[in-house]
């Protein structure tokens, strides 16, 4: 058997050990102005259909 190894949690400033680097496609994304744009309409047409269904209930 093997002994269990003790984990120690990381402090304060060893967080950013953890966190994951975007690949090159998503930072282009983040700043692609086209997608961007794209992504503000279908997220704004969600919207309005959630609050369409909100103002006309079934009966």
């Amino acid at each position: 058997m093997t002994t269990p190894k003790t984990v120690t949690p990381l402090g304060r400033d060893e967080h950013w050990l953890t966190v994951t680097k975007p690949t090159a496609m998503t930072r282009f994304l983040r700043t692609f102005l086209l997608w961007q744009l794209v992504r503000f309409v279908v997220l704004n047409l969600k919207m309005l259909r959630i609050i369409a269904m909100g103002h006309h209930p079934k009966r």
